[in-house]
Formats: structure tokens, sequence, C-alpha cells
């Protein structure tokens, strides 16, 4: 069992010797590493299977491939990623962000320096999805409203209603059936397109 604040890291790093020190500094610093793989390759089966919590990637140069698994792992496994790399061309950073990467670190990778590199990751992308739920919570209100607008434009043309009597006939509706405004509209909108 780990110890509490103990964060479970996936460690890719395709050279034996520096996974070795990697892990050493990112054990020290009070991590555990729960795998070490050669390669960024199927990180969502890899970060299931290990339950990480953090995912470090040690590359000389993301390829294509890792950064596609990347954007696999943001899409269906949300994790932060860190990724420590020989190079930093910009157009490789903006690729690795594009996929979710939450820091990417240029000129290799210090052990000493892991766990304040990850902390400020996992901040980072925590603040990220915070925001990316916030989003998706403020798109699907939106949609529900247009959906509540469309049944009311119908109200009004089909029963000659005004505005105001047409959002208190979906109210009281839903109020009766126990049901939210959205689902009534829903409703009666499919009812519309069935005719």
């Amino acid at each position: 069992m780990l110890e509490e604040g103990t964060l479970r890291v996936l460690l890719v790093d395709h050279d034996e010797d520096r996974a070795a020190a990697v892990r050493s500094g990112l054990e020290a610093g009070g991590c555990a590493v729960v795998a070490v793989v050669p390669e960024a390759r199927d990180l969502v089966a890899l970060v299931r299977e290990s339950a990480a919590e953090v995912i470090v990637c040690d590359l000389d140069d993301p390829s294509r491939d890792a950064l596609e698994s990347m954007r696999a792992l943001y899409r269906d496994e949300p994790r932060p990623v860190v990724v420590f790399a020989a190079r930093g061309e910009p157009g490789q950073i903006e690729a690795a962000i594009e996929a979710g990467v939450a820091a990417y670190v240029v000129e290799g990778l210090a052990p000493e320096r892991v766990r304040p590199v990850l902390e400020v990751a996992i901040r980072r992308f925590r603040a990220h999805q915070a925001l990316r739920a916030e989003l998706d919570g403020m798109r699907a209100t939106m949609a529900e409203r247009s959906l509540i607008e469309r049944a009311k434009g119908v109200l009004m043309q089909r029963r000659r209603m005004s505005e105001a009597e047409a959002h208190h006939w979906l109210r009281r509706r839903a109020m009766d059936r126990g049901q939210r405004m959205v689902q009534v509209a829903r409703e009666l909108l499919s009812n519309c397109k069935a005719e």
C-alpha cells in the first residue's frame, strides 16, 4: 500500500541506465515508480494496467507515435504527462502541448529536479481539467437552453402562445411530471418531428 501523497509514476525511457537514475530520483522524491517502459506506445493500456497517476517521459526526441499515444491518453484516461526532451523545437513543443502534455522540459532530466517539476505539472493539469469541466458544463447548459427556446418557439407558433405562456407551459408540465424542463422540451420537439 502506498503512503498518502505518494505519486504513482509510469516512467518512459529507452535508456536503461538513465531510467535507473531517474527512477532513483523519483523514489528519493517520494514517488512510487509503478512501471518503466522503453517507449511511449499505448499509454492508455499502460496507465490502466499500472494505475499510474503521472507519466514521466524522458525522450531524446518525442516521435509522432509517442505524441499520438499521449493524445489518446489525454482523451481516454487523462493524466499529467511530463516530457523531458533533449531538444525543444517550437513546433515540437506545440505538438506536445496539443497532445495534452502538462510540462515540457528541455535539456534532459536531472533526477533531483523531477519532483518539483511533477508538482507544477500536476497543478497545471488539474487547473486545465477544471477549466475543461467548466467549459463542458457551460456547453451543456447552453445546449439545454437552446432546446428550451426551440420548444417555446414551437408552442408560440402552433398554439399561439406568448413567450411567457410557453415558458409557463413547459415549466408546469415539467413540475407535473417530475422532470426537468429540458426533458419536456426534448420530448415536445421529438413529437413535432414525428408528426
